[in-house]
């Protein structure tokens, strides 16, 4: 009589199912790991990157191939700016480090710059293990280039690379996040700079598990360096991120990828994400686990085309942006938001429904305004022209200002 799985093995061999036979688990990157910070709500996305499935091969077969990728000028592009910052042993990094994050500290001379190579990802990581170590007993600058780290997911070993890892002369140690695109008099694109928090909490997480290994743990920092050329040249300045608030949501995010099998026992018997199979039943399938669309998506998940497509056809409310669907309260479709700005549905007493139906006739009445001020201008006609506005109300959204409307 064979022994009863474990739970380990039962959920390992749940998800192999949902993969499909002879379908190699896809790892997960830093990137991908970080994505799951940016949208922390939704089981399909959780489901297949704890399932290791390609997404990529995924929105293929559904129809809706992703547009993920950076062209082959920008890669090179950011392998120059990257060997630029650590040329010469890392001199202008190191000097960027000790200016940003520890102008305390005896500025650093010639850093030293340990040799990570090993064979495979087990022995690159274990190799870098060994030199942080030695380097947090050796209370000097040491720059860890691209050293290779192990972060448990879901029971599973994901081999993560930062672009650099900094033991300062205290034996604390800082991840370097080092990009292409621009700081402008010192400051970068919002958007981006959060992707680049979200990827570094990761490795911050990976080496806490590496510092909890030794004794005494050595402290790894929250405020991480990122390092960007400076306007439109391509001389590096940097700036210090914290990412404490990225790291507790990617911790949860982790924890909530071992109940993975919460998710996967709501699934129809049979269901299967195989890239192989029909795409009848790939829909079926991925349209089986709830999914949490939102614009962010659009650059940070490879579904993000059919799930737009998904979620415009329901006319779900998310699809505008998570700001607005914050705002509409128990609006949640497109239709329910029309319907309470023309006085159709909705309790007049809820907020969003009455600022709803104050934008819609704030702007019926400067189109009747504008109408009147100019008589060559068509006024509408037919039901759409009643006090509510036209039949897509523009401005109807809670919030809106009467100089917004009336403009």
């Amino acid at each position: 009589m064979p022994l009863p799985r474990t739970r380990g093995t039962a959920l390992r061999q749940q998800l192999a199912e949902l993969r499909g036979p002879d379908v190699a688990p896809k790892a997960l990157d830093a990137r991908a790991l970080a994505a799951l910070a940016a949208n922390p709500g939704c089981d399909r996305r959780a489901l297949l990157d704890g399932a290791g499935v390609d997404k990529a091969k995924l929105a293929s077969a559904l129809g809706s191939p992703s547009a993920f990728g950076m062209s082959q000028f920008a890669f090179m592009r950011g392998n120059a700016f990257e060997a630029r910052v650590k040329a010469d042993g890392g001199a202008e990094l190191l000097r960027l480090v000790h200016e940003k994050l520890d102008p305390r500290a005896e500025p650093p001379g010639s850093g030293a710059v340990p040799d990570l190579s090993a064979i495979g990802p087990e022995g690159r990581a274990a190799r870098t293990a060994l030199a942080l170590r030695d380097a947090t007993g050796a209370k000097a600058w040491t720059l860890l280039d691209h050293p290779m780290l192990a972060l448990d997911v879901a029971g599973s070993a994901a081999f993560l690379e930062p672009d650099a890892v900094v033991v300062h002369p205290d034996g604390t140690w800082t991840v370097v996040e080092i990009k292409s695109f621009p700081m402008l008099d010192g400051s970068a694109d919002p958007a981006k700079v959060g992707a680049a928090a979200r990827q570094s909490a990761v490795y911050v997480l990976a080496l806490e598990e590496v510092a909890a290994r030794l004794d005494p743990a050595p402290e790894v920092r929250h405020r991480v360096l990122l390092v960007c050329p400076k306007d439109f040249s391509n001389l590096p300045t940097a700036s210090a991120v914290d990412v404490r608030k990225q790291r507790a949501v990617t911790r949860r995010q982790l924890d909530r990828l071992t109940r993975v099998e919460d998710i996967a026992a709501a699934l129809p018997e049979g269901s299967c994400f195989s890239p192989g199979l029909p795409a009848e039943e790939l829909v079926t399938a991925v349209e089986a686990v709830p999914a949490t669309y939102a614009p962010e998506c659009l650059s940070a998940c490879e579904l993000a085309f059919h799930c737009r497509a998904r979620s415009r056809a329901e006319g779900a409310v998310t699809s505008l942006g998570r700001s607005l669907r914050a705002e509409l309260g128990g609006l949640t479709t497109v239709t329910d938001v029309l319907a309470a700005a023309h006085g159709k549905a909705g309790d007049p007493e809820d907020p969003a429904v009455a600022a709803l139906r104050r934008a819609a006739l704030l702007r019926a009445e400067a189109l009747r305004g504008t109408a009147s001020a100019n008589p060559r201008v068509r006024r509408p006609r037919g039901p759409e022209s009643s006090a509510a506005g036209s039949s897509v109300p523009a401005a109807a959204v809670p919030g809106v200002r009467e100089a917004t409307v009336c403009r």
